[in-house]
């Protein structure tokens, strides 16, 4: 009698037909494949690698905004785009910060609404409001800068975000960490199942963030009052991040 070889790691390979309670049975097309993907996915280890780098932002975005208050839609629109108007131009002019890097973010022009018992709701005035954003890089200089917008007239000064510009000069050694801590992880559960870890099989990576620090109006206030020489913002560091999925060899 012949041998009986079966494949290892738990592929089964069936040709012909199987006689199954005295009726032929014919496996499907993808029996065979299923099975040999089975048996390879019981020796793989995956694994999600995690790698981060704090570093110090070198672009800020301001949110420096113009709040007007009048009797009409249009009176209080004429006078924000003349208060907003000066603060552009203080931006430009003596701050030299490019047409590029100043943006409207918000505008809008509403009522304002009184309410009694007697009259109801009854509109009171309206009020304009512009927002620009400001893409500034001199870190040291966001507070003067922010001094002086308020100087000219605006009222709403409302966050600052700080980021990096270019994280993907960062990516390299957020990469390093990744397949560092992916090894780590990777390593502890081969031991504890008492196997030894293998080759890289397959690494894909997730998205790379930045996510930016965010410094409230609350803080620049608080920063300002405490501060005879005017308002001073604190940068911290922001995180440059990334993810790897990592596919082991299990031995």
């Amino acid at each position: 009698m012949g041998k009986l070889w079966m494949k290892p790691l738990g592929a089964v390979m069936v040709a012909g037909t199987l006689l199954v309670g005295g009726t032929a049975w014919v496996a499907p097309s993808n029996y065979a494949y299923a099975a040999e993907v089975q048996g390879v996915q019981q020796n793989v280890i995956n694994v999600v690698g995690t790698g981060e780098i704090q570093v110090k932002p070198d672009i800020a975005y301001l949110s420096i905004g113009v709040n007007s208050t009048a009797d009409t839609a249009a009176s209080a629109q004429k006078a924000n785009a003349a208060k907003i108007q000066k603060v552009s131009n203080l931006l430009k002019s003596t701050w030299k910060i490019s047409a590029d890097d100043i943006q409207t973010s918000q505008f809008y022009v509403q009522p304002n609404y009184t309410y009694s018992e007697k009259d109801g709701q009854k509109i009171k005035g309206y009020t304009a409001h512009h927002t620009l954003t400001v893409t500034y890089r001199q870190m040291d200089k966001i507070g003067e800068l922010l001094d002086a917008a308020s100087q000219a007239g605006a009222n709403n000064i409302e966050n600052v975000r700080f980021t990096v510009e270019k994280p993907e000069s960062f990516e390299a050694q957020v990469i390093e960490k990744a397949v560092a801590n992916a090894d780590v992880k990777a390593g502890a559960i081969a031991k504890a199942v008492k196997r030894q870890l293998g080759a890289v099989l397959s690494v894909s990576q997730g998205d790379a963030n930045v996510p930016v620090f965010y410094a409230s109006e609350a803080l620049m206030s608080k920063s300002q009052a405490d501060s005879a020489g005017g308002t001073e913002i604190e940068t911290g560091q922001v995180k440059v991040s990334t993810t790897l999925n990592i596919t082991y060899e299990m031995k």
